[in-house]
């Protein structure tokens, strides 16, 4: 049998990017535009449209680096109840 090293391949792009080397404007840009075309969607009652966009969001690497900055530079202040939740 023959095993094949799958050690550096992943589901990914295959591009590593370094917490640092994120461009945060263009992130934050994205967001707000699907954030808009979501709204846009919803208030002409397209809800095929709006889901389909809500995944687009969801699964987007802006939105889940944008997500990921939220939760981790939160300070705590104004932090949500579930993060804080005793067990």
């Amino acid at each position: 049998m023959i095993f094949e090293d799958n050690t550096d391949k992943n589901a990914s792009s295959g591009l590593e990017v370094g917490w640092h080397d994120i461009q945060w404007a263009d992130c934050h840009s994205q967001v707000r535009k699907l954030q808009a075309r979501i709204v846009k969607a919803t208030q002409e009652g397209k809800r095929r449209k709006v889901k389909s966009l809500q995944w687009l969001l969801t699964h987007s690497f802006s939105g889940k680096a944008i997500a990921v900055k939220k939760v981790t530079e939160n300070t705590g202040k104004n932090c949500h109840r579930q993060l804080h939740a005793r067990v």
